[in-house]
């Protein structure tokens, strides 16, 4: 048998993107929505059937998240939303995207990293008013919705703990019998009403399994299961688990009364040693996760049919069921829409429908005795020979030349930062934004007319200088203190410098779902990396040009253009750091060189591809701040140095991050309960520091008071010479009605505060 963890929902041209935003815009009705999505999940199971894939999945479909999905179908929900919205999907998108009226001013849901993916899931809080109850029939319905059409489906839900440990708590144990008891009654409610309907199987995910666990985490997993599994009835129920290997408490899980455990084995390579140590359980079904989900390079059969007939000797091969790592919600559509990219380097990529295609093959392949010598295995060994001669050279010179004086700054920070406030010369609080501002239609606009021919280089260039002068003003007229240019030339932070260097593909359609309806495409790394020329200079001194007040110069970092591209899976991620750090230091070079004072390298990602397990975290974090230190060790002290950093947990590894040495660091802070800088001041980071005051991804118009209050806390927390205030992150996908009265309190909140210090 093959099965499928999870598929991508957005559709092959980003449609439900498209429909939800209409829908929130009020261009489309409720019906129309779920009209609209029932015929796309339609489309997706029937695809997945027609490539012969045995276990689809359903309820993996979602309208932003399914975190929050689950939060609503178990009942944890706050209740001041409750008794707002009596509508279910009105409910949703306030705990979403935040509400806000003449009366009635709800925020949006918290938002993190989905471990270590370009995902984000949004944060429910259990506290000690949460009532678990089934609240939800959207996973019966979807079930149903896949009956009507012939298809038995393998429905699709978050395990306990994880969703335990991935929620906050506020007051409550999440360890306590009686606060997980409650929960337990509705998974068995759940398990019920699927055996009621006919299903064969349910796959729970759990890929917290993979992470560190203590102790109290193993015996919740024993007692809740141990209760659980008691009360499947006919189902056959598969524990899921994806992203890393399940080292501290396989013996636990193979134990426990699983019809299937499923392991990755792309990111969980060491889930082999554990079967070899401990065995498997005759009786089980083992879904080996094979065809990696989290890029979009070909699976190399030689060493998965290896892999699968080594597992088969320890597994009745009829047990093992060839899956994805993990869901295919982390890579594209399909590779049928890229009609521009090079063959010659197109026919090394799968994308997830070409996924379906490797799966159903590699059963094949797995089913003969003599699988060498059939042709789908023949082309493959061949085409990853033809691969393994095209490898980096690592831009050989210039990084293996490198040395420990090029990734060191001098002089040391409290002697910068006194330089960098002489120069500078800024009020108390500086004020400022992350970079991007509202990406209006008309932008979007002339983009396509330049990609089309439409218009000249020359006409766009004259637009675009246009929305900066326009965007230059707008912050001189709020009074914002460091300025931006905006950044309307890019469509994205990482596909902006994909395409001006050398060495990556860019694609036409692929897109990939990062949160709620933003969607990436994330360029692929596939040969050295170069900088040929100029990549921002030119319209971040055309800003400067414009204004006596500092304009931030703002590039995005070598770390997080490499854990927010797809690269190949046969180069160390540390060889392409160093290259990509290297054509980064030559733009901020530059751009000093130009009289840019500020000089802002954004490292949102930069513990994206952290190991999940602290024994690897060491060997990443020390080649992942080495490449951002390379990218500005050489410039002069009076140069500022910035850095951002998004929704990711930084408490743990903010003495890491100190390594950095960077001048000034922006951060998501706003809906934390500011306990990061908390941690901060128990850290050995030194930097100025520019802890969110809004929140970017709701559409809720902040008060002055609001902030007022803060900053105040955050002054509490920091202190004001330290501070900075700005937003949570860049502005580019909110509309300008939104973001420009929120900076406008922003700043006379800041005004407010500067008077009373």
């Amino acid at each position: 048998m093959i099965s499928v963890v999870g598929f991508p929902r957005i559709g092959q041209n980003r449609e439900l993107k498209k429909w939800v935003e209409s829908y929130l815009d009020k261009k489309l009705s409720k019906e129309e929505l779920i009209q609209n999505s029932k015929n796309l999940k339609k489309t997706h199971w029937q695809l997945q059937k027609e490539y012969g894939v045995d276990l689809i999945p359903s309820n993996d479909f979602s309208f932003y998240d399914t975190f929050l999905d689950h939060a609503m179908l178990v009942g944890s929900i706050p209740e001041e939303y409750k008794v707002v919205f009596s509508d279910e999907l009105e409910l949703y998108f306030a705990l979403a995207k935040g509400y806000q009226d003449q009366n009635i001013d709800l925020k949006a849901l918290p938002m993190k990293k989905w471990f270590f993916t370009n995902y984000h899931y949004l944060v429910p809080e259990i506290n000690e008013n949460t009532k678990f109850e089934l609240a939800s029939t959207k996973p019966f319905d979807e079930f149903v919705e896949a009956l009507s059409i012939g298809i038995k489906t393998k429905p699709v839900i978050i395990g306990a703990l994880t969703f335990l440990k991935l929620s906050k708590k506020s007051n409550v144990d999440m360890y306590d019998k009686s606060l997980w008891e409650k929960l337990l009654d509705v998974y068995i409610q759940i398990l019920k009403r699927f055996e009621e309907l006919g299903s064969e199987f349910i796959q729970i995910d759990e890929p917290v399994l993979v992470t560190d666990l203590n102790a109290k985490d193993i015996e919740f997993l024993e007692n809740f299961y141990r209760s659980l599994l008691l009360q499947k009835g006919k189902l056959k129920v598969i524990l899921q688990t994806y992203f890393g290997d399940v080292r501290d408490c396989f013996e636990k899980i193979i134990m426990l009364d699983f019809d299937a455990i499923g392991l990755d084995f792309v990111d969980g390579k060491f889930n082999v040693e554990l079967i070899k140590k401990f065995g498997f359980p005759q009786e089980k079904l083992l879904f080996a996760g094979v065809v990696n989900g989290r890029n979009v390079f070909k699976n190399n059969y030689k060493n998965t049919l290896e892999l699968l007939n080594m597992l088969s000797s320890f597994v009745d091969k009829k047990n093992i069921v060839i899956s994805t790592s993990c869901s295919l919600l982390f890579v594209p559509y399909s590779l049928k829409f890229e009609t521009q990219l090079d063959s010659n380097k197109k026919k090394f990529l799968a994308f997830a429908e070409e996924k379906l295609k490797e799966l159903s093959e590699l059963k094949l392949l797995f089913s003969q005795d003599n699988f060498s010598a059939n042709s789908i295995y023949v082309q493959n060994i061949q085409l990853f020979e033809e691969l393994n001669k095209n490898k980096l050279s690592d831009v050989s010179t210039a990084v293996n030349n490198l040395t420990d004086d090029d990734f060191e700054r001098k002089p040391r920070f409290e002697e910068r930062i006194k330089l960098q406030k002489e120069v500078l010369n800024l009020p108390q609080l500086p004020t400022t934004t992350i970079g991007s501002f509202p990406q209006t239609q008309d932008v979007r606009s002339a983009r396509s007319k330049l990609k089309k021919g439409e218009i000249t280089f020359e006409e766009y260039e004259s637009f675009i200088k246009s929305k900066i002068e326009r965007v230059i003003k707008l912050q001189e007229e709020i009074g914002l203190d460091v300025l931006v240019h905006g950044e309307y030339e890019r469509n994205d932070m990482v596909e902006f410098f994909g395409e001006k260097l050398e060495g990556f593909l860019i694609t036409q359609n692929g897109w990939v779902q990062s949160y709620g309806t933003r969607c990436v495409k994330p360029p692929i790394i596939f040969s050295d990396i170069k900088r040929k020329k100029s990549l921002t200079v030119e319209y971040i001194k055309y800003a400067q040009s414009l204004t006596s007040k500092p304009v931030k110069g703002i590039l995005t970092g070598p770390v997080t253009i490499l854990n927010w591209s797809f690269v190949r899976e046969d180069i160390p991620l540390k060889n392409v750091a160093f290259q990509l750090a290297l054509a980064i230091k030559e733009e901020v070079l530059e751009l000093e060189k130009e009289g840019v004072k500020i000089i802002q390298i954004d490292e949102a990602a930069l513990i994206e591809k952290l190991p999940l397990r602290k024994c690897y975290h060491k060997d990443y974090l020390d080649w992942a701040i080495k490449a951002f230190r390379l990218t500005c060790s050489k410039v002069k002290p009076e140069t500022q140095i910035h850095t951002h950093m998004c929704y990711s947990n930084f408490d743990e590894l903010l003495d890491e991050i100190a390594k950095m040495d960077v001048d000034v660091i922006t951060f998501e802070a706003a809906k934390s309960d500011f306990t990061l800088l908390d941690s901060i001041n128990k850290s050995n980071l030194k930097s100025e520091v520019g802890p969110g005051v809004f929140d970017v991804h709701s559409p809720r118009i902040v008060s002055k008071e609001e902030m007022k209050k803060l900053i105040l806390k955050m002054i509490e927390k920091v202190g004001k010479d330290r501070l900075w205030v700005n937003p949570d992150c860049g502005l580019k996908t909110r509309k300008e009605e939104e973001v420009l009265p929120t900076l406008q309190n922003m700043v006379l909140a800041v005004w407010e505060v500067r008077n009373n210090l």
